[in-house]
């Protein structure tokens, strides 16, 4: 048993709060999802009756019992949402995008140190099969010294749905806020900060409200990071691309984690995590060439971390140093695409 159960509340249970933190949340002994914010819908006490239910976010926050706060909204909410949580003397967990610029993410890191709060950002794609594989390929020195990593993030949505925030021209929108965080943030995990970042950010698609197009390029003394992603992309199977002294790797798929939880199947459902074989990477090397059975995927230890950040006094698994560095990537990636230069880190 946990030495002790944080209460927890969750603004907003759209996909995230409903199919990525409820499912880990509820199933770690440290947790109880105590209050969700939804203004008029109780779809939070259809995943379980127990849950309780605040209709404002200032509800939710003069709840002195609750501990910890996930922020699953609008992306522009993020930041004063965040801000009102510190103020309360709530720990949070942040949804990508983190923040809109990199001074914003400074604030809040500053607030939480202040305050001696936990913050930190839901980078749950460190935790992804395929990533879990690479790193494990570099870590076994498989490919040597990394010349070129190429990560992509596609998919194929020619026809703009109207009905989704995340296709209207709002503040903090379009496609590098959306899935920009994770490729990043994986990026920089790998080969840490770059010396210089390079972007080019469109709209590819008939009638988008958003960008919905970017290719971001990290430059680095001894490699180039390339991360990119489309809406545009009908066949979206390919995802990773290494060349490195020794050898290259190439993978296609997607972690099977979303899809399965968006199943109603909680990480409890045993195996977790473990990808198809036709989304197996292949190595290329003169001492191997063949297929990589991947790393089994799982979230679970990131909200084991913040827990353990909380409770125990642990370091973060996502740092603050590391969160602000993401947003700054992407503020560059902004300037360079719009000032077609390239930018210094």
């Amino acid at each position: 048993m946990a030495s002790r159960i944080l209460n927890v509340g969750l603004i907003g249970f759209g996909l995230s709060g409903r199919y990525f933190h409820s499912p880990f949340l509820s199933t770690n002994p440290g947790f109880k999802i105590k209050t969700v914010v939804e203004r008029s819908k109780n779809e939070a006490q259809e995943f379980d009756p127990n849950i309780g239910n605040a209709r404002s976010v200032e509800e939710l926050l003069s709840d002195e019992s609750i501990d910890l706060v996930f922020i699953c909204t609008p992306n522009e909410t993020h930041f004063p949402y965040a801000m009102d949580a510190l103020e309360n003397g709530k720990h949070v967990v942040i949804e990508k995008p983190f923040s809109a610029t990199e001074e914003e993410a400074r604030q809040l890191v500053a607030l939480a140190e202040q305050k001696g709060l936990i913050l930190t950002a839901y980078q749950n794609r460190r935790w992804d099969s395929d990533f879990l594989t690479i790193k494990k390929l570099i870590a076994e020195d498989k490919l040597g010294d990394i010349v070129e990593y190429e990560c992509r993030y596609d998919r194929f949505r020619p026809v703009v749905p109207t009905e989704s925030w995340k296709e209207k021209s709002v503040p903090v929108g379009g496609n590098l806020y959306n899935l920009g965080p994770h490729l990043i943030d994986q990026a920089l995990v790998l080969f840490g900060e770059p010396l210089t970042v390079t972007a080019e950010i469109r709209s590819v698609r008939p009638n988008s409200e958003i960008d919905d197009y970017f290719d971001v390029r990290l430059g680095y003394a001894d490699k180039l990071v390339i991360v990119k992603s489309s809406l545009m992309v009908y066949e979206n199977f390919l995802r990773y691309n290494l060349h490195g002294t020794k050898g290259s790797f190439i993978k296609g798929g997607l972690d099977p984690q979303e899809e399965t939880l968006r199943k109603n199947i909680l990480p409890t459902e045993k195996p977790w995590g473990v990808e198809p074989e036709n989304r197996w990477g292949k190595l290329y090397s003169e001492d191997f060439t063949g297929v990589v059975e991947s790393e089994a995927g799982d979230y679970a230890p990131f909200y084991q971390n913040v827990y353990d950040a909380i409770v125990n006094g642990a370091g973060l698994a996502v740092k603050p140093a590391e969160i602000i560095r993401t947003t700054r990537v992407i503020d560059l990636a902004f300037q360079s695409s719009r000032e077609k230069q390239v930018m210094t880190y």
